[in-house]
Formats: structure tokens, C-alpha cells, sequence
């Protein structure tokens, strides 16, 4: 018996000294990705007009970040534009690193224009797959933002598919033939309603299907017989997407970097701020093939959108330049049927290392959000009579002015924000404006039922694609109509999406689920940009768990607040 203990002790000191080996080696692999990012503005002629814009590196997209699952990522931005800005890290778990997030007035105030800076640094861990990152703060994000790819440590052998032959970003976009700071102000903050923009891109670009001759137009080339990874972002502003690449089918793999069961499909369907990772077999005849996009239009009332078709070219090696090419079917703007179908049949990839769901929920929540009409405000002189409100669970978000919540919070600064969002939607009419969040504790799980309102029939209701910063969260069930708890059936417990941003259906619901394992304030919002400023948002106060679980103070070149 002696012998067996003695054995079993010498074998834990193995163990215990490879696994201090694994670490080691882990650590000694990591790196620091290191680049400056230079915000001004930018000469460009599209849709036969020269404009200027602002982008990150003259660039637009913008640069391109590829790391590894473990590095550590320093951006050093440099606003050199008129406006006061943020950069986020879309997907980034931001783990006990919040003053990084980027969420404007949220977890930071803005770096001041014309020359201010502000370096961003946190570690990536326990994620892989195709984020992206983007201005947090006004419009600014239709032209500044880019691709943020986490390749596996182990690199494309930690794939839980064959490697590709190849990997190709797709940043779709949308683009207006004016500055993007006017499209906002004229637009919904005035009643307007919505700026349609002039056209939609693929990589920037519009392509050939418009009235300019001369449109720029991303084209890559192919080899035949290959496998390639399209990494698809929906860069866009305001619209959910369809797109497609004549004589090609996908294998979707991946969702808003988390892998999913392999999902056959001709079109991928995308909202603002989701990414699709899908494989896509070069197996047609050698020729020219169309990638296109264009706009799926959610509205249940008739509202003007961009009808405008985005294109791009794949070109097998060796066929020249001048060869027709062939155009993709792409579905009806309002197929509904086609995006639901594609949105509800992915599931989660759960590999042994993952999280599972967990299955006891500290904090239930309803949240209903939707938009509304309200009397011009006194300082609204472009107003037409009534003005566009939007809330969660009747409260219209206010951003604080002095301070970021993230900094109140960690310094007790009273008088920023209040602890009472409420866990449903109140019983009264009406709308608060307040700058509201929901407090739980480290660790617990919350569980929050999404439901799409109609608070208005002039305005109807669309698809809200809602994004959680700081976490990813189980996508347990979604559908139309109103949510009873009957419906808690139709929850999948073994293999739900795991996603970042989810697109409630119009007039319907989805339930996500989460554990609050990262201290901070953590945004939760909609995703199209015109709805943000109204109010369509709120925030979890997620408090400091035991040791090392606790937000670290802020960097001495921390942002200020300037009223």
C-alpha cells in the first residue's frame, strides 16, 4: 500500500511537472502584436466622386490584425480626424482588461480629435476564428473599421476542419456620397428616419452593377480544385445582408468566432457586427465567378433601403481578365424564409475544452425593446413633427456625459448611473430616459429572453441584431411572436450557437444565455448604428469575483471626459 502511495505521489509530480512544462512553452510561444493605427482622413473617388473620409492607415478597410490564440495585441491610435473617437475590439473577450473594450462613454471616454492618443493593450485568450474591430462613436464606423483574425496556437492543424488552401477576408460594407457625421445627425436624431446609403461594398469597393463606369471592384483569384476560408464581416451600418458566389456552395464553419457543426449551404445570410466562417470548394469551370450582396430587408413596414447589388470577382488562375462573368441568383430583398432558415439551422461545435451550458440561472430576465415616436425636442430644428425614440425594457439609454460608467464604477463616482434596470418590461406606458444598468455578481448566470416590440405601427418592427460586449453567449432558442414559457421546450441545452451578436426576428425572440465571469460594465445593444444614439441599449455591472478576478485600475493615459 506504501509502494501504490508512493507511486501515485511521483506520478501527480509528473503530471504536475509537464503540465508547468505545457504552460511554460505556451507562454514562451505567446506574442506581442504590436501596430499604430493612424486615424485622419483619406481622398477617395467612388461612385465617380471624390470624397473625403476617414480611415484607420489611409486604408479602407482598414489594416488587418492576425494573431495568435494567446497573444497579446498593443494598438497605438493616433486621432488625427475632427471627432472624438473610440476603436472596439468586436468580440474580444476583454478578460479583467474592460478599460480596453472601446465602447464609447462605456468603458472609456473618447481620444480627443486632432492629435490625441491612446494605446490599447490586452491578451486574447480561449478564443479562435474571425472577429472584427471598429469605431465605437458616431458613424465613424462605415469607414473605419477592419479584420481581426485569431488563428489557433497550434495553427491550421488546430482547425476542427481539413486547412484551407488558402484564407480570404470579406468585409462588407455600406457607403454614403457624403460625410458620414451628417448621414447621422440629419437622419433618425432628427426624425427623419433613416439615410439610405448610395450603395453597398465587398472589401471597400462597389463594384460594377451602378451607373459609374470605372467602379473599383475587389477581384482575387483561385486556384482550381481548392479549398479556400471566406472570413465574411458585416461591416455594414445598418443592414442585415445576403451573399452569395455564383457556381459555389459554403460549408459554414464558424460564427462570430465560434466553430460550428458544418452547415451546406449556396447563400450565407449576415447582420451588422456577425461573422460567418465558411469553406468554399473551387471545383467549378475555370472561369469568372460574381460574389455579391445586397440587403435583406427585415422591415414589416414599407421603409426606402438601398436596393443596390455589391460585387466582387472570383477568377480561376489562367483565365484572362476580360472573360465574362457569371452572376449569382440572390435571394428576394424581404425572403424571410431563406434568412430564417440559415440564422435557426447552425449549431454549436462543442469540443471537450469548451464551455457547456450551465444549467442553473441566478438572474431570469425579459428584456422587450423596440422603437417609438415622440414630440421634437426643442433643439431639433430639422424635426417633422416627431421625433424617433427607442428603449430596453422602456428605458431609453442615456451615455453619460463626465465620466465613463467603467471609471465611476471602479471610483465610486456617485450620480453617473443607476442600479435599477429593470429584470421585465414595466406594466405603465411610456418611456425613462436614464442611464440604467443591471448589477450581478461575479459568476452568476443570466439568462435573457429578447423580445422584438412594435411599439409603434407607423414604424413596425425589423430584425435587431443584438451584440454583448465582454462575453459570448449561448443562443438557446429563437422564433417569432411573443415568448410565453411554454417555449422553454424548444431550448437546445447540447449544442446551441454560441455567438456575440444575435438577430432577433422581427417581432419575435431569442433567449441567450451567459456567466458573468469578467468583471466590469459590459454594453449590450443594437447593432445598427441609427438605433444606438436613440436609446436601443443597456448595460451589465458585472461586480469583482475572488482574486485574480478583479478589474486591474485603469492606465494613467487613460481618456478623459470633455463636456
Amino acid at each position: 500500500m506504501i509502494w501504490e502511495d508512493d507511486n501515485r505521489a511521483m506520478a501527480q509530480a509528473a503530471m504536475l511537472v509537464l503540465l508547468m512544462l505545457a504552460l511554460c512553452t505556451a507562454a514562451a510561444s505567446a506574442a506581442i502584436v504590436e501596430h499604430t493605427f493612424k486615424v485622419g482622413g483619406t481622398n477617395i473617388n467612388q461612385l465617380c466622386m471624390n470624397s473625403v473620409i476617414y480611415t484607420a492607415n489611409q486604408e479602407l478597410p482598414g489594416p488587418t490584425i492576425e494573431i495568435s490564440e494567446g497573444d497579446t495585441l498593443v494598438i497605438h491610435a493616433v486621432n488625427e480626424s475632427p471627432y472624438p473617437l473610440s476603436l472596439h475590439w468586436h468580440g474580444v473577450y476583454q478578460l479583467r482588461s474592460g478599460w480596453n473594450d472601446g465602447a464609447n462613454k462605456i468603458t472609456q471616454c473618447p481620444i480627443q480629435p486632432y492629435g490625441g492618443k491612446f494605446t490599447y493593450q490586452f491578451n486574447v485568450t480561449g478564443q479562435e476564428g474571425t472577429l472584427w474591430w471598429h469605431a465605437h462613436s458616431s458613424l465613424l464606423r462605415a469607414t473605419i473599421y477592419g479584420a481581426l483574425i485569431i488563428k489557433p496556437r497550434k495553427g491550421p492543424s488546430g482547425y476542427p476542419f481539413p486547412a484551407p488552401y488558402e484564407e480570404i477576408p470579406i468585409l462588407l460594407g455600406e457607403w454614403w456620397n457624403r460625410n458620414v457625421d451628417d448621414v447621422e445627425h440629419d437622419g433618425y436624431l432628427t426624425g427623419l428616419g433613416p439615410q439610405v446609403s448610395d450603395a453597398i461594398t465587398i472589401n471597400g469597393m462597389t463594384g460594377d452593377q451602378n451607373s459609374c463606369k470605372g467602379s473599383s471592384m475587389y477581384e482575387v483569384e483561385v486556384e482550381y480544385g481548392k479549398t479556400y476560408l471566406l472570413r465574411i464581416i458585416n461591416a455594414a451600418v445598418n443592414v442585415e445582408l445576403f451573399f452569395k458566389v455564383a457556381g459555389h456552395t459554403f460549408t459554414v464553419v464558424a460564427a462570430d468566432a465560434s466553430y460550428t457543426k458544418p452547415y451546406d449551404t449556396d447563400v450565407i445570410v449576415i447582420a451588422p457586427g456577425q461573422t460567418v466562417d465558411a469553406l468554399m470548394n473551387t471545383t467549378a469551370p475555370a472561369g469568372r465567378y460574381y460574389m455579391a450582396a445586397h440587403i435583406f430587408d427585415s422591415k414589416t413596414v414599407s421603409i426606402p433601403f438601398d436596393r443596390s447589388t455589391a460585387t466582387g470577382v472570383v477568377k480561376y488562375k489562367g483565365v484572362p481578365d476580360y472573360a465574362p462573368a457569371a452572376m449569382p441568383a440572390l435571394p428576394r430583398h424581404d425572403d424571410v424564409v431563406t434568412a430564417g432558415k440559415f440564422y435557426w439551422s447552425l449549431t454549436g461545435l462543442a469540443r471537450p475544452t469548451d464551455p457547456v451550458v450551465p444549467t442553473t440561472v441566478d438572474h431570469n430576465m425579459v428584456v422587450s425593446f423596440g422603437l417609438d415616436q415622440a414630440p421634437c425636442a426643442p433643439d431639433q430644428t430639422k424635426c417633422r413633427g416627431f421625433a424617433l425614440v427607442a428603449a430596453m425594457n422602456r428605458n431609453t439609454f442615456q451615455f453619460p456625459d463626465k465620466v465613463s460608467l467603467l471609471e465611476a464604477l471602479y471610483k465610486g463616482v456617485p450620480g453617473v448611473y443607476s442600479e435599477d434596470f429593470p429584470d421585465f418590461p414595466p406594466p405603465v406606458p411610456g418611456f425613462r430616459k436614464a442611464t440604467a444598468v443591471k448589477k450581478v455578481n461575479y459568476n452568476d448566470v443570466v439568462e435573457v429572453v429578447l423580445q422584438s416590440e412594435e411599439y409603434s405601427r407607423a414604424l413596425g418592427t425589423e430584425n435587431h441584431p443584438i451584440h454583448l460586449h465582454g462575453f459570448d453567449f449561448f443562443l438557446l432558442a429563437q422564433g417569432l411572436g411573443r415568448f410565453n414559457p411554454a417555449m422553454k421546450s424548444r431550448y437546445n441545452l447540447v449544442d446551441p450557437q454560441v455567438r456575440n451578436t444575435v438577430a432577433v426576428p422581427a417581432g419575435g425572440w431569442a433567449v441567450i444565455r451567459f456567466t458573468a465571469n469578467n468583471p466590469g460594465m459590459w454594453f449590450m445593444h443594437c447593432h445598427l448604428d441609427a438605433h444606438l444614439p436613440l436609446g436601443l441599449a443597456m448595460v451589465f455591472e458585472v461586480l469583482n469575483g475572488p482574486a485574480p478576478n478583479l478589474l486591474p485600475p485603469p492606465r494613467v493615459d487613460y481618456p478623459k471626459c470633455r463636456r
